[in-house]
């Protein structure tokens, strides 16, 4: 009995345990059944819902995308003289995100190459600039030696690498640098303009871009295409074999409109004096020479300016930075005087026989213009006004016109007026009315127009300021009858690979319908000028007639009691000098406005610059070495020494030195 007990009781702990056992097989089935349909799950997931999606990044492993920066087109001259031009060199570049000492892989590197003071704080700023990813250049145009020496240590520097790259160079340094501007690094602001411009797919891979004049007027021509390759890497990432790629196109070569030796040979006259002058086609609208002095090397800003030469040219008081002859606004002074006098033919308000008696001085409203010292010129008709410059005359006129109807008649010859011209930054300048005024100032006491504010207009003072771009244009039309054109410094652009050109489209011809004989009265006085008015000693012998017309503005404005006094004034508060012109008066080829600032008549600094650049256009002369040096001084008259054939004075380029 009890041995059959024990024998239940056993066989009721056998069943439990199968039954434990049993539950325990159905929970790892559960479990397996589970992780199969989870395995099963992820296993549609990517093989079919993300199919499209892995295998293209299974293929970007695979291959690489590298972009192909295309050449950057050149900049050349009318004749072909090229002014910026690309050159291949080695760089020592730096990716910060793969350093984990800068300052200790720098000075390490600094044991293999020469890397100075200006090359490190040039590589802090680029940092600050950039993303740490990017590579930035710690030295530039290395020596084949300095190359040699780095390949052999390379396996110490991780993120350090040397790469080809090509270099933007200026060959002939600071020569037309404000037409032909500059590249530099790409920043932020040039990031952002790109991406608006939907233009990122294009600029991978690139670093510079055009930051001022033409380079940057004409990026998108000078940049190019870029190009892609597609090459087979291994997991290692080491490229196997080129699977596609499309080739880069260049960027198409610009031709200016500039004569550069005509240029240089401005540049040259002016010295040490500031000033600018711009020298146009009468018949085109052709900017033939484009002079702001001082001027700076672009070279300098290429690879980014070191701090110490930016502290020269950004504090200097000369600014060198500034385009004069696009962003300089001066007081016309009597350069003004034959648009005054075409305004008062072309609106009725005189006749060209009317005579003013000059006296010395003109009184309104109790105040006293006066105008050739206590003699004056006597009775003047229109064309002697212009020929012996009468203010007397001009103050009257100016009164009798009115400033409104002065600035309707001068706006559309583009006085205050955004020219059009193909350079970036053009300013308008000030052509005064009385809506300018009240738009101008705040206060109701200030906005009001006072009679006497319109005497001085009629001389080129008071509130005008003008570009010497203004003056010129202007010119031009007095030149060719009344055409307007718009000015431009480039002619055309041409493939950098078959060298045809395609001319730049300009806007059309407008004609401002002045009457032929309205014209002649102008060009009359303005041939007297040069025969026998204020710049008859400096075109004495001449070749060929020209006109035009000297003029002397204030920099500063001088008290009604007070006589002007150079020697007694700071230099940059001297008057100006200015010259506006063409030639030859019966055919014109060349017009031209001018200004030295601070020197004085224009008679005496200005009109002599006119002169040279005449027979350099018109004869074929190049001044003498002595005649080019008194000039620089504000000595010279009518040349002086044996004139040279421009063909026969070198055009040499600057030699290339590492920044």
């Amino acid at each position: 009995m009890g041995l059959h007990l024990t024998s239940l009781a056993e066989l009721r702990d056998n069943q439990a345990s199968i039954q434990r056992f049993q539950a325990r097989v159905v929970a790892i089935q559960m479990v397996v059944l589970v992780c199969f349909v989870l395995l099963l799950t992820r296993l549609v997931y990517l093989q079919i819902i993300r199919h499209e999606d892995l295998l293209e990044q299974a293929e970007d492993n695979r291959t690489a995308v590298l972009p192909t920066v295309p050449p950057r087109g050149t900049i050349m001259d009318r004749n072909g003289v090229v002014l910026a031009s690309n050159y291949s060199a080695y760089t020592l570049e730096i990716t910060p995100a793969k350093v984990p000492d800068l300052d200790t892989t720098i000075d390490a590197l600094a044991e293999l190459v020469d890397i100075q003071a200006k090359d490190r704080k040039r590589f802090k700023r680029l940092r600050e600039e950039s993303k740490s990813f990017d590579s930035l250049p710690i030295r530039t145009r290395l020596s084949d030696e300095e190359v040699a020496r780095f390949s052999a240590q390379r396996y110490r520097f991780p993120g350090v690498d040397v790469k080809a790259r090509l270099f933007r160079q200026y060959p002939y340094g600071e020569l037309a640098s404000h037409v032909i501007g500059y590249i530099g690094r790409i920043n932020v602001k040039d990031k952002e303009r790109i991406e608006d411009d939907e233009e990122d797919g294009n600029y991978r891979g690139t670093e510079y871009i055009g930051k001022l004049g033409v380079e940057q007027k004409y990026e998108r021509e000078l940049h190019g295409t870029t190009g892609v390759q597609e090459i087979e890497t291994s997991a290692g990432g080491r490229a196997i074999r080129r699977l596609s790629s499309r080739p880069a196109i260049p960027g198409q070569n610009i031709v200016l409109s500039i004569d550069i030796q005509l240029q240089k040979l401005i540049e040259d006259l002016y010295g040490p004096r500031r000033g600018a002058l711009v020298a146009l086609d009468p018949k085109t609208g052709e900017v033939l020479a484009f002079v702001s002095k001082p001027t700076f090397d672009p070279n300098l800003f290429v690879e980014g300016i070191d701090v110490e030469n930016w502290r020269a040219l950004s504090e200097s008081i000369d600014k060198p930075l500034l385009n004069r002859a696009l962003r300089g606004t001066y007081p016309p002074g009597s350069t003004y005087k034959p648009f005054m006098a075409l305004g008062a033919l072309t609106t009725g308000k005189r006749s060209a026989s009317t005579l003013i008696n000059d006296n010395g001085s003109w009184t309104y409203g109790g105040h006293t213009f006066r105008s050739h010292g206590d003699g004056g010129l006597g009775p003047v008709d229109m064309v002697r006004s212009i020929v012996l410059s009468s203010n007397v005359y001009y103050y009257s006129l100016a009164n009798e016109m009115g400033v409104d109807t002065i600035h309707d008649f001068m706006k559309p010859l583009g006085f205050g007026q955004i020219t059009g011209i193909d350079l970036p930054g053009e300013v308008r300048g000030v052509l005064p009315s009385t809506a300018w005024k009240r738009n101008t100032y705040k206060r109701p006491e200030q906005q009001k127009w006072f009679g006497g504010e319109t005497i001085s207009l009629g001389i080129g003072q008071g509130y005008n300021a003008f570009t010497m771009l203004q003056l010129a244009t202007a010119t031009t039309m007095l030149a060719n009858g009344g055409n307007k054109f718009t000015p431009h410094v480039v002619q055309a652009t041409q493939d950098a690979l078959t060298h045809q050109q395609q001319a730049v489209p300009q806007d059309p011809i407008a004609s401002l319908g002045f009457k032929p004989e309205h014209l002649d009265v102008i060009r009359n006085g303005l041939m007297g000028v040069a025969t026998s008015g204020t710049s008859a000693q400096v075109f004495a012998g001449s070749a060929y007639q020209s006109a035009g017309k000297t003029g002397t503005a204030q920099a500063v404005t001088i008290g009604q009691n007070d006589k002007y006094n150079a020697s007694k004034m700071s230099e940059h508060q001297r008057d100006h000098a200015l010259y506006m012109a063409f030639a030859p008066a019966n055919d014109p080829q060349i017009a031209l406005a001018v200004i030295v600032e601070n020197a004085g008549f224009g008679a005496a600094q200005a009109a002599p610059i006119a002169r040279r650049v005449f027979d350099y256009w018109l004869l074929g002369q190049y001044p003498s070495e002595e005649d080019i040096a008194a000039s620089q001084l504000g000595q010279s008259g009518r040349p002086i020494g044996l004139p040279r054939a421009k063909k026969d004075v070198p055009l040499n380029p600057i030699s290339r030195k590492r920044n």
